[in-house]
């Protein structure tokens, strides 16, 4: 809420640029205020279901590495450790990237940067399909996916709730990250259906066509800005006029990294969610197959149960949003992560050759606290940075992922020295532990202090 007022001071202090702001939609007008037609649904609603369902199209990459590790060590021999490594890369672009392409929007637009993004996770998956080498796994799947998948990272939508909503941003962050586990529930089935019965490369197929096809969705029927459509934000009370695009997007991602990091909260927010990203990215999402596998567990049986979380993970994730609106962040995200890190300690004695009820209460549970530290983490960020809080925000997912990437990776190499992952569980359990006392620490920054700026 509070970005919504420095980022309405801010653009209201720019030169009045104009009609050029709202081209071409007849029932827009330009007028300082554009009051909505009674019964009208407001435009920024349209915005996210586009980008709720870009979300779930892209969201297949992110279903795929754990269905690989089995495949790719029985047809290639490469170790799990080296998958995951692959698997480690993608996942520290992801989070890399993902500031350098909020500032992109800021440059060059949201649709062009998601555009470009999509071909480029496509593009990568399916070269994937002609590796032989386990160095063509770490370019295709690690490099290419990596930043691809980065540019459509949750970054993007943070500047998509930034720009078009003013009230509800909570609401609509929620929504918005649960599009991913929504993604998680199309395709986990269906890819582990492909990799059981027609092998790893169908399956890679599938994300490349997945990523390509919602690529002319993106095109025609995303705006950048609500001053495109001659619109004020949702909630705003006055229209304000689209700001000029922001030149020099790196320079920009890296000036804002460094301002933040002259400060506390930018820390302990990094550091909660590096943990968060280790805790599910990382561990769960790359090697609860495998592990369930090791213990008996048909691989179809545990990709279902994977989707199953991604049920309960949009369940959680809106419901956290809702809650971000109305609780106080940090409280929230301690109680998120105590109980994820209760639940982690708990998997290694649940883990079993057939599904029984105590692991489908573990999947329950963890599922409504998968992804549930999103909403109040982009709550914090905008409340402590202001306009920059998207571009701060992608530094910390930067953090989640790069923390995802040491877990993954770890993650592998244990199983190849211990012969089994439960000294990865309870480490993720007391890491959890940790991340609680941390979002504790954040302290709340006053109203007054931001709005003055």
């Amino acid at each position: 809420m509070l970005s919504g007022v420095t980022q309405t001071t801010d653009l209201a202090a720019q030169p009045d640029p104009p009609e050029p702001s709202a081209p071409s939609v007849p029932s827009a007008p330009s007028a300082p205020s554009a009051p909505r037609a009674p019964g009208r649904v407001h435009r920024a609603w349209f915005v996210a279901v586009v980008t709720f369902v870009t979300i779930i199209g892209a969201a297949a990459f992110a279903s795929l590495p754990g269905l690989l590790i089995e495949p790719l060590h029985t047809e290639f021999d490469w170790s799990r450790g080296t998958i995951g490594f692959a698997v480690s890369v993608n996942l520290a672009l992801y989070g890399l990237t993902a500031p350098f392409a909020a500032a992109l929007m800021d440059r060059f637009g949201i649709r062009r940067v998601v555009a470009v993004a999509l071909t480029i996770i496509s593009a990568g998956s399916v070269l994937t399909v002609w590796m032989t080498a386990a160095w063509q796994l770490v370019l295709y799947w690690g490099v290419l996916v990596g930043l691809g998948s980065g540019s459509m990272a949750l970054a993007f939508a943070a500047t998509v709730t930034n720009r078009w909503f003013v009230a509800r941003r909570g609401l609509v962050t929620g929504i918005l990250t649960a599009a991913g586990a929504s993604g998680q529930l199309v395709f986990l089935p269906l890819l582990s259906w492909l990799v059981e019965h027609h092998g790893w490369r169908p399956a890679a197929v599938t994300v490349a066509l997945a990523a390509l096809a919602v690529v002319p969705f993106v095109w025609l029927l995303l705006r950048d800005h609500p001053a495109d459509v001659g619109l004020p934000a949702y909630g705003a009370k006055t229209f304000v006029p689209k700001p000029a695009p922001v030149t020099g997007a790196a320079r920009r991602a890296v000036s804002v990294l460094f301002s933040a990091a002259r400060t506390g909260p930018f820390w302990l927010l990094a550091g909660t969610f590096a943990i968060c990203g280790a805790s599910t990215n990382g561990l769960v999402k790359t090697h609860f197959v495998p592990a369930a596998h090791d213990h008996g567990m048909p691989i179809t049986a545990a990709a279902s149960l994977l989707a199953v979380i991604g049920v309960f993970d949009v369940v959680g994730t809106i419901a956290s949003g809702w809650f971000t609106d109305r609780f106080e962040a940090r409280r929230l995200l301690a109680v998120y992560y105590a109980l994820r890190g209760v639940s982690l300690l708990f998997l290694p004695m649940l883990l079993a050759p057939s599904v029984h009820p105590p692991m489908l209460f573990f999947i329950v549970f963890y599922g409504l606290d998968w992804v549930a530290t999103v909403p109040p983490t982009i709550a914090l960020c905008r409340e402590h940075y202001g306009e920059d809080s998207a571009i701060v925000f992608g530094w910390v997912l930067a953090s989640h992922q790069v923390g995802a990437a040491v877990v993954a990776f770890a993650g592998g190499l244990a199983r190849d020295v211990f012969g089994s992952y439960d000294v990865v569980w309870y480490a993720s359990g007391a890491l959890c532990a940790a991340a609680a006392l941390m979002a504790l620490v954040i302290r709340r920054r006053p109203v007054v202090a931001t709005a003055t700026v």
